[in-house]
């Protein structure tokens, strides 16, 4: 059980925590100032230490390079005794094991630090084997440079000894450079030890500015997590030193570890801005879900595709004002975008994609070709429509259309009605004559396509016709379970029973929409047919108590494994049944005994 750490915040698998010192430490950080070293039993016979609430105590230990056999490990083993105060555990990544300590130190970190795929896997490792919620330290390895990446891939704690090394060496560091003194000519920091004159400045003050530059950008790893931007900065600071970029790329291939710990929706904007964007977890999520999940049910209507727009959500903007007003709602609008993919109507406001900035300048590479090809080929498989109207310009879009339709696979036809740009009146003329004679939606039919695609979305292949009833397509929606009020993007959801509700109302209320990130927030009535549906339920279950604002991860008993920070949840014990976010991935809620797993909105006592 750990006693000592707790998880804060989340994004990805960087976290910031709280290291319960007598004076608390907020993690990433330097653990030098309160890392206590119990000593090595390879050198002596040492005495359990009695340890201090204001430090960590490193317990004796065996520590084994790297390429130990396990045979060897085995014999060596260390039984680790437990003491009332934080403490820290050596292992080694090869066969790292839950001790009961509240931090972990691989010992063979010097290893596998500078080697991509020996680092990836030295991670993955170690946190498949130990807590979810405790911390894991990196001794002698970081620097300003890759400090970064560390905190990425889920590192905690780390020490200044190879950044002081550095400095005593003559190497100066900086977050995207290491130098030697003595070829700067002027220092590049205005840290306190940088203010020394350059022909005073010694490698004792070049030590000094080692571990200032180290703390300085923990700071910025530090906040760029609780504003869930860490990628961002990543996705260029990577890119200083070789082995970091192939560090960052190996991660990236590793979707189940990234996947389970990246949120499902967040304030922060995603910024497209390196090839390495296509590859982000909120995008490469986003592409799955649209192309295995979604299912369109405006079956009457053709597919109109779309260029998307600056502006988020599209339907704001004034390019898509006038592409409405030359459909009239007598086709399926549907935005293609890098990096995005496609993006239905009915999921524009859907995280990410009102959500992302993407650097526009007219041309696309190979590689945002492919991905959108790819995922738009997907989407026409799944999805069954007369025809396909592109309007859409040159450079990319119309490459990625004709990609498509070449494809043997692909056996519905094309239409091109953009000539030279999109919103030129011959452009919008040829749109509109391209759908004479198609029937239009409905309103109301929007509506409920659009609430039972969330769902779709954000529960599971189905889920929208579970919950909300239908046969998926057509004019008509008189196989609806719902009714929708209020005015999009802000509807609210009824079960079709004006005798189960309120005088006025059209029946219970079953669920609201968010705006801000196109989701779905359940009430108690909706939480309960959502259990009694054959859709995915995302089931916490608890303890017998009434959970009154949140739930700690102590009281959980089992969460569904696909529970993702951001989920929609059905929280349940003998005591209480109950909906709202979660806040800790399914796999983090049943691990952790520390930490609010997730918050409650409504709650019904039994």
């Amino acid at each position: 059980m750990t006693d000592h750490f707790e998880v804060l915040e989340r994004d990805g698998a960087a976290r910031i925590g709280e290291l319960r010192l007598a004076d608390p430490v907020t993690t990433p950080a330097l653990a030098d100032p309160f890392l206590v070293d119990a000593g090595s039993l390879w050198t002596a016979d040492r005495e359990v230490p009695e340890g201090d609430e204001a430090a960590l105590t490193v317990l004796p230990h065996r520590s084994f390079p790297a390429g130990t056999r396990e045979e060897v490990r085995e014999s060596f083993r260390v039984d680790h005794p437990a003491i009332d105060a934080p403490t820290a555990a050596v292992v080694d990544a090869a066969a790292p094991r839950d001790v009961g300590a509240d931090a972990y130190v691989l010992a063979d970190a010097s290893g596998f630090v500078g080697h991509g795929e020996a680092f990836r896997d030295a991670i993955l490792s170690a946190k498949s084997a130990l807590p979810a919620d405790t911390a894991l330290l990196l001794s002698g390895v970081a620097t300003p440079m890759n400090v970064a990446l560390l905190a990425y891939a889920g590192v905690d704690l780390v020490d200044a000894s190879l950044a002081r090394t550095k400095g005593t060496q003559g190497r100066y560091l900086t977050a995207d450079a290491e130098h030697f003194l003595e070829d700067l000519e002027e220092l590049p920091c205005a840290c306190p030890a940088c203010a020394t004159p350059r022909e005073e400045f010694t490698r004792a003050d070049c030590a000094e500015h080692n571990v200032n530059a180290l703390e300085a950008e923990l700071r910025r790893v530090r906040e760029r997590i609780r504003t869930g931007r860490l990628r961002d900065y990543l996705e260029g600071q990577a890119r200083h030193e070789q082995w970091l970029t192939a560090a960052f790329r190996e991660f990236d291939d590793q979707w189940g570890y990234l996947e389970e710990r990246t949120p499902l929706m967040r304030d922060a904007e995603v910024t497209a801005a390196s090839a390495e964007t296509l590859d982000r977890v909120e995008i490469r999520r986003f592409a799955d879900r649209v192309t295995s999940r979604y299912r369109n049910r405006f079956t009457d209507q053709p597919l109109v595709l779309v260029p998307c727009s600056a502006t988020k959500p599209y339907s704001d903007s004034q390019s898509h004002r006038q592409f409405h007003d030359a459909v009239k709602w007598r086709g399926h609008t549907v935005s293609m975008t890098s990096p995005i993919g496609v993006v239905p109507q009915e999921l524009e406001t859907t995280y990410p994609a009102q959500h992302y900035d993407s650097v526009v300048t007219g041309d696309w590479s190979e590689d945002e070709v492919g991905f959108v090809a790819e995922v738009l080929r997907r989407y026409l498989s799944r999805n069954d429509y007369s025809r396909v109207i592109a309007h859409v310009p040159e450079h990319g879009y119309r490459e990625v259309c004709e990609r498509v339709e070449a494809d043997p696979d692909i056996d519905v036809p094309f239409e091109y009605t953009c000539v030279d740009h999109p919103t030129t009146d011959e452009s919008l003329g040829e749109l509109n004559a391209a759908l004479s004679g198609e029937p239009a939606y409905s309103k109301r039919e929007r509506e409920h396509n659009t609430v039972k695609a969330i769902a779709d979305y954000l529960i599971g292949d189905g889920a929208g016709d579970d919950l909300f009833g239908g046969s998926g397509g057509g004019a008509s929606d008189a196989g609806d379970a719902i009714r929708t009020t209020g005015r999009y993007p802000k509807l609210q959801v009824w079960g079709n029973d004006p005798d189960a509700g309120r005088e006025g109302e059209p029946g219970e209320q079953l669920a609201t929409m968010v705006p801000q990130y196109g989701t779905l927030s359940f009430t108690l009535t909706g939480a309960r047919r959502w259990v009694e549906s054959d859709a995915p339920t995302k089931r916490v279950e608890i303890d017998g108590f009434v959970p009154h604002g949140s739930v700690l991860a102590p009281g959980v008993v089992d969460a569904d494994e696909g529970i993702r920070v951001g989920d929609e949840v059905v929280v349940e014990g003998p005591r209480a049944f109950a909906v709202g976010r979660a806040e800790m991935s399914g796999p983090e809620m049943v691990e952790s005994t520390r930490g609010v797993a997730s918050m409650v909105r409504h709650v019904d006592e039994k």
